[in-house]
């Protein structure tokens, strides 16, 4: 018997399995399982129904040019390809070349064929959109005039700020027909020139929100001037309106917390803004005043009067001054005038004449010796009360020791 290698083995049963007809090109349907992309672009995934699973592998070239939607566990999909041996491994697997959505897959399949379509238009361009209002005062509304969804906006209206004027246009939502009146819905409010635009109903299952989904309803939301929130079913159902859109909102609920701002917080915030602007205006009275003041202290530094008046005080001290001085040389003149008189009294010879003595002249001359008078001769003897003329009558010569 002849011994074979494992490649070989490996070989010889690919060339079997490439080499069978239905093998070669076959279409197998079943559910999507432990689906990964790999970083290179392939996507390698198992395809699986109640009785068994096959590996399965699509590469690049083939996800970029027939895979119109991203493939995910849990789908029902129709996948042609052909079967093959990875010889590396010894077992087989599923080369798709095409896959396609069964069933609800098919709306999913639809789905994204046109969410990329329309992407490559640029309608889901998130520089497109318009920013929403803060403050509107008046909000359309395209929803069915009966359900739960135009109820939940009311009451959120209502609880944010009832001075918001909401007009609605009752429109089908849902089965055939249902995209035309949304479209018309939301041309028509667009022509009214409002602050936002609601579109939206309550959840439901991917038939049931189709409507949303259709290419005219996308195109409308992206052609309209006036922004536009889509709340279309619960938070995990997505379609196509919520791409459009200028804002997505989960709910039609949140859609309307979205459009409306709360009074309450408004109003805080508005007396926020009323204690900063208050604020602000005290900082700059009190910097004006400041300002008025110092304007003030130099408006007074150069008033003429004020001027007159502090030269009237400086005259004033000027005069002091010199009075102080004259006072004070006049004292020092006078003290000195009595030093000297007293020192001039002290040299004169009548302040002497005190105690008897006396200043004896004869012929108008003094007496400075006895022999220079003789007999007969005038005199005059000054005294302190007054001056005695007399006429000598002898003279006497004495030797005073």
């Amino acid at each position: 018997m002849a011994v074979y290698t494992v490649g070989q083995v490996n070989k010889y049963i690919k060339n079997i399995l490439t080499q069978d007809y239905i093998l070669r090109s076959i279409s197998i349907q079943g559910e999507v399982s432990n689906c990964k992309y790999h970083s290179l672009g392939h996507v390698y995934f198992s395809l699986k129904d109640e009785t068994g699973s096959i590996p399965a592998v699509m590469f690049k070239s083939d996800v970029d040019n027939n895979l119109k939607f991203k493939l995910e566990n849990g789908q029902s999909v129709v996948i042609g390809g052909s079967i093959s041996v990875y010889e590396r491994d010894g077992r087989y697997q599923l080369y798709a070349k095409t896959i396609k959505l069964q069933g609800v897959g098919s709306l999913y399949e639809q789905f994204e064929r046109l969410k990329y379509q329309l992407n490559e238009e640029g309608l889901f361009d998130p520089d497109n959109r318009k920013p929403i209002p803060k403050y509107p005062k008046t909000v359309g509304i395209v929803t069915a005039k009966t359900g739960a969804a135009i109820q939940d906006i009311m009451n959120v209206a209502r609880r944010r700020n009832p001075y918001v004027q909401l007009i609605l246009y009752p429109a089908k939502v849902q089965g055939e027909g249902a995209a035309e009146t949304i479209v018309k819905g939301i041309q028509t409010l667009d022509a009214m020139n409002l602050d936002t635009i609601i579109i939206g109903r309550g959840g439901g299952s991917m038939e049931e929100l189709w409507a949303f989904n259709e290419e005219p309803v996308v195109r409308a939301i992206y052609a309209a001037k006036t922004p536009i929130i889509s709340g279309v079913g619960h938070e995990v159902d997505i379609t196509l309106s919520d791409y459009a859109a200028d804002l997505r909102a989960p709910t039609p609920s949140a859609a309307c917390e979205l459009a409306i701002p709360d009074m309450s917080n408004t109003l805080i915030q508005l007396r926020s803004v009323e204690r900063a602007i208050f604020n602000c205006m005290d900082n700059k009275l009190a910097l004006a005043k400041s300002r008025i003041s110092q304007l003030d202290m130099r408006l007074n530094s150069q008033n003429p009067i004020l001027r007159l008046e502090q030269q009237k005080q400086y005259l004033a001290d000027c005069y002091d001054a010199i009075s102080r001085a004259m006072r004070q040389k006049f004292e020092y003149a006078n003290n000195r005038y009595q030093l000297l008189l007293a020192r001039l009294n002290g040299a004169s010879p009548t302040a002497k004449l005190v105690g008897g003595f006396g200043y004896a002249e004869a012929n108008g001359h003094p007496i400075e010796d006895v022999r220079t008078v003789k007999a007969g001769d005038s005199l005059e003897l000054t005294v302190k009360s007054g001056l005695i003329r007399a006429t000598v009558e002898d003279v006497i010569v004495k030797e005073i020791v």
